[in-house]
């Protein structure tokens, strides 16, 4: 019996102590996921500024694991719903039930392709004039475009539907051949070829 005491004495000493460590790690991950969220919507705003010069663009294609995404989404639903019931500020929740289930379907709305000012690849926007080089990647069922940031030393990736290859290539071909895709002094050795080869 004194035993039992003691184990619930202890059990009550240290419920404060996982309280705070559980609120603070709600409130770590609330912050990271509310970065992610200012990206997303920052995203979204950029392209309804752009899309009204879409040139060639297609869907985003659905994320690997989109239902569990979206069943994440229900449960943080769920958990915010609790919290507010209970009278608690779900700030850590509220952020991934808004990722998960608001903005995650929202960027998928986002056209992927070729703008009048840039390239939007799979993970961002680049704008033309920061093109320092490009590459095809082909297989038997898929195509991707390697787009290399001059600014950043980055290569994004997109990829294009078959049926969108070729109309992506003689686009490609014009921006080059418009001057808006330059790839000079870019630190790439791209040969002697005239830079319309590359596309």
């Amino acid at each position: 019996m004194f035993r039992s005491l003691a184990g619930q004495k202890d059990l009550k000493f240290h419920y404060p102590v996982l309280v705070t460590v559980v609120s603070g790690t709600l409130l770590a991950i609330g912050v990271g996921f509310l970065v992610a969220n200012a990206r997303i919507l920052l995203d979204y705003l950029k392209y309804r500024r752009l899309r009204s010069g879409a040139l060639l663009t297609w869907p985003s294609p659905k994320p690997r694991q989109y239902l569990l995404t979206l069943a994440l989404g229900v449960t943080t639903g769920l958990l915010v719903l609790n919290k507010v019931v209970a009278a608690r500020y779900p700030f850590g929740e509220l952020m991934m039930f808004l990722y998960f289930a608001c903005l995650t379907p929202l960027h998928r709305r986002i056209g992927r392709g070729f703008y009048e000012d840039g390239i939007w690849a799979d993970s961002s926007f680049i704008p033309y004039n920061e093109v320092g080089g490009i590459s095809w990647r082909e297989s038997e069922h898929a195509v991707w475009l390697i787009v290399i940031s001059r600014l950043r030393s980055l290569a994004r990736k997109l990829a294009v539907p078959l049926e969108h290859y070729g109309a992506a290539r003689r686009l490609l071909r014009d921006k080059i051949g418009e001057h808006q895709i330059h790839f000079a002094g870019t630190g790439l050795d791209l040969g002697e070829r005239d830079e319309r080869d590359e596309a």
